[in-house]
């Protein structure tokens, strides 16, 4: 094995997962289902580098760590990598694909993280072979990863000590602040948030106020770097409303989705990159 750093899925989180790791150092072979989504991230990525580094957020040097970042349309591509991270989409099903194709590809002894951010660690890693879960574990990263410093670690049933104590330091060492969480569906991080969002959703249904004034409120009033109706169009109201109903299924009515988000995701308002949202036409 080599330091060289695995990430499988090049979308909003993938690709930025893959830069902190090119920013701190490290060769990153970024691996997706086509060159064309490859390509695009790439693009994005250097789009993000460049007004960061306009604005003083990054150094002078920093586009130089895209030419760190290979990239691959085979999982097997991870051959060489010790640590991989799974980034795709959020469902147990693809999920699963992805982590079994990584997990043969691997060399023993590899860390092979998942970012998931509602689905336990522990139904995850049935997903790969018994001699790879005790390198199992959850690393989950918050969007804009290049900026939000925090990383939910969440060790599964079967992951080593040694494996949270490795993954803990390997954050550290990209500039993250790790914190360890119990691996439950939703993990500390998201419960916390939806309530929060479905609690901002039942205010606008109510008419108490507007999307953009609770964000105002919320912004100044709570301290928050961004309300929760422009992180809704930010990550998508879709995977939102994903992300409730795992822990509805799993807690009951305090994370029931509402109506009014329920009624967006179905009219296509889910916000993100070029799509309307709570607070874009």
């Amino acid at each position: 094995m080599t330091d060289t750093v695995g990430v499988l899925g090049a979308g909003l989180m993938g690709r930025e997962i893959a830069l902190v790791f090119a920013l701190a150092g490290h060769p990153v072979i970024l691996i997706d289902l086509t060159q064309d989504a490859l390509d695009a991230a790439r693009a994005r990525l250097a789009e993000i580098v460049g007004k960061a580094v306009a604005r003083g957020l990054m150094p002078a040097d920093a586009p130089a760590a895209l030419d760190r970042i290979a990239t691959a349309t085979d999982p097997a591509a991870v051959a060489p990598c010790a640590f991989v991270t799974e980034a795709v989409y959020e469902d147990e099903g693809v999920k699963a694909q992805v982590l079994a194709a990584a997990d043969t590809a691997m060399a023993p002894g590899a860390i092979l993280a998942t970012n998931t951010s509602t689905i336990p660690i522990t139904a995850l890693a049935a997903h790969v072979r018994a001699e790879r879960r005790a390198q199992f574990i959850g690393t989950h990263y918050f969007s804009p990863v290049s900026r939000m410093r925090l990383v939910e670690v969440i060790p599964g049933h079967f992951t080593a000590p040694a494996t949270v104590e490795a993954t803990r330091a390997r954050m550290a060492a990209i500039g993250k602040t790790p914190v360890t969480v119990k691996d439950v569906p939703g993990f500390a991080v998201n419960r916390l948030l939806h309530v929060l969002m479905i609690e901002a959703v039942r205010l606008v249904e109510e008419g108490v106020a507007t999307p953009e004034d609770i964000d105002i409120a919320c912004r100044l009033g709570l301290g928050h770097p961004m309300g929760p109706f422009e992180l809704m169009d930010a990550t998508t109201s879709s995977l939102c409303l994903q992300a409730q109903e795992i822990m509805f299924d799993a807690y009951g009515e305090r994370f029931r989705p509402r109506p009014l988000l329920k009624a967006r995701v179905r009219a296509g308002l889910t916000g993100g990159r070029g799509r309307p949202g709570w607070r874009t036409a």
